[in-house]
């Protein structure tokens, strides 16, 4: 699948020059009051992350970007869990066909009825569940993910509606983009395994360079201001394998004009991922299996090309906030660590606050901004 090269820093400051100066014919560009700005100013704004309001090469991405890997990173906490009667429910056959992960395992957790699509908040946090561990042939067990729905089948659009500057077929379009973009950076077996996620690379704009600097370079070179995690899902294979072939998903998708003349979609999705150690035979049904559970909040923007300077056909990333329970605390290798009972993590110790990955009635904290926030735990996984 093709993919939108990275544009270098050479041309980078030629579409600055261009830009400021409105020398060229081939550029789009932006309200005259912007193109009137001098290349000096924009590229110290851009480095202070003070760019104009407006200019769509991504204050809002660099603002969100740097409160994002200022989250907390939910730590394992193995408690006593409370137990509590709860109806089963019949889990969806996967959405992808086959055996997409490889492991010859389908995984066996059965019940009766589904929980209805999320259109709203919940009011609080899920009940307590059966507290039965999880192992690679139930891999949902004692986790009230179980009625949530099988991968790319909980994320389902809303139905689209004109809105002011955009038509409909507009805004079906974006809110198929932002799906997609949820699907390949959070759910394709591939992406997981720790392939680049290409088709979302394709999908976001080319002109943000510092999201196509996650989806590209910090794949292979991730660190702490480049952590690729904070878009993609990616468990190291030689350490954990996905059990059977569900990822489970709850979320909700909504969309609207914004008072810069764009629309905006905002998409909310918690991902649980069961898996097992690497290694682990695919027959061995008993085998210990663990979860990690990660909440993203996604705002995906389309604006107008003849007042903001955009690639048509691609997708603006304006915000993005990522929480993860269950991974090995303040580890910046590019993978999610999750922990199974008994292990001993090689993180500090958490003092942050006790959490509930699976409560979806609260908005995502965003932090104080300049504050590294300590770890937490979680209450279950």
């Amino acid at each position: 699948m093709a993919t939108v090269p990275e544009i270098s820093d050479d041309d980078w400051e030629k579409f600055l020059r261009e830009s400021a100066e409105n020398t060229s014919a081939e550029a789009p560009k932006e309200p005259s009051a912007r193109a009137r700005m001098v290349t000096a100013r924009l590229r110290e704004q851009e480095a202070r992350g003070e760019l104009p309001e407006g200019w769509r090469t991504g204050p809002a991405w660099r603002d969100t970007e740097a409160r994002a890997r200022k989250r907390r990173r939910l730590w394992t906490f193995v408690g006593v869990p409370v137990a509590a009667a709860l109806a089963f429910v019949a889990m969806k056959p996967s959405v992808i066909p086959g055996d997409p992960f490889g492991t010859g395992s389908t995984g066996t957790d059965v019940a009766a009825t589904p929980l209805p699509p999320e259109t709203a908040a919940p009011s609080g946090a899920p009940g307590a569940v059966d507290p039965d561990a999880p192992t690679q042939a139930r891999p949902f067990a004692g986790s009230p993910a179980l009625q949530w729905a099988d991968g790319a089948a909980g994320i389902v659009p809303p139905p689209a509606t004109a809105v002011k500057g955009f038509t409909k077929t507009q805004v079906k379009d974006l809110l198929a983009k932002t799906r997609a973009l949820l699907i390949d950076t959070n759910l394709d077996p591939a992406t997981l395994r720790g392939a680049r996620p290409d088709a979302a690379s394709k999908l976001i704009d080319p002109l943000q360079k510092d999201v196509h600097r996650l989806l590209g370079p910090a794949l292979s070179k991730p660190g702490k201001k480049d952590d690729p995690l904070l878009l993609t899902s990616r468990f190291d294979p030689a350490e954990v394998r996905i059990a059977g072939n569900v990822v489970k998903t709850r979320g909700r998708m909504t969309f609207a004009g914004d008072k810069d003349g764009s629309v905006v979609v905002r998409a909310d999705y918690t991902f649980v991922y069961p898996v097992v150690r690497a290694g682990t035979p695919a027959d061995d049904k008993d085998a210990e299996a663990t979860r990690t559970i990660v909440r993203r909040l996604l705002e995906v923007q389309l604006s107008d090309p003849a007042r903001f300077q955009v690639t048509p056909g691609t997708v603006f990333l304006a915000q993005n906030q990522m929480e993860s329970g269950n991974s090995t605390c303040d580890v910046y290798d590019g993978w999610f660590h999750p922990e199974f009972v008994g292990d001993r993590s090689s993180g500090p110790a958490p003092s942050g606050p006790e959490e509930d990955p699976y409560d979806r009635s609260k908005e995502l904290d965003t932090g104080t901004p300049g504050v590294e926030e300590p770890c937490g735990t979680v209450s279950r996984v």
